[in-house]
């Protein structure tokens, strides 16, 4: 039977259980999962947090992973500004990157959701206000999510994966892993 792991990778962590370059000394799953024979499918950028899943099967894991299957993956994104609906229209039709277009995305505005404090936490600035976006995609271009928020003008300050397919971190706090 087939292990599968749900991981709310904090901030800061590299997605993968060694680090090349290991003078650096940055976190990696290592220093929260000791169990052998499983493997991220996908990953998560070092700034980006939430949910990741590891898993045994090979074959799991690349159906997870690899776009061709269009998993969908929901992120709670907090933006610099305040997207209009014509911003979020857009992310909703897909938007042109610098390696092509992006599939059409789930985009909406949510209040804020009640999430746990990051460290370093966001920077703050009076002057410029921040919201935050549900967006769904189905594909997984380097970054992706940041550069799409940025294309339409609203920078990411803040990305957490909440949701991939069926799989949702609910109730795991950040470094903390469950089997599914």
């Amino acid at each position: 039977m087939a292990r599968l792991i749900l991981f709310n990778k904090p901030y800061g962590v590299m997605s993968q259980f060694t680090d090349a370059r290991s003078e650096t000394q940055r976190p990696t799953l290592s220093h929260y999962i000791d169990m052998p024979g499983v493997y991220p499918a996908g990953r998560l950028d070092l700034d980006s947090e939430g949910l990741l899943l590891l898993t045994d099967d090979g074959r799991l894991q690349a159906r997870i992973a690899n776009p061709r299957f269009k998993t969908p993956k929901t992120y709670l994104v907090q933006v610099e500004g305040d997207p209009q609906p014509e911003a979020l229209d857009q992310l909703r039709r897909g938007v042109m990157l610098k390696d092509g277009m992006t599939l059409p995305a789930d985009a909406k505005l949510i209040e804020a959701p009640e999430l746990w404090q990051r460290d370093p936490p966001v920077r703050f600035r009076k002057t410029v206000p921040d919201r935050w976006i549900s967006l769904t995609i189905r594909e997984g271009k380097n970054r992706q999510v940041r550069r799409m928020t940025a294309a339409v003008g609203h920078p990411t300050l803040r990305l957490v994966r909440w949701r991939i397919g069926d799989w949702s971190i609910d109730d795991l706090a950040p470094g903390e892993w469950r089997e599914a």
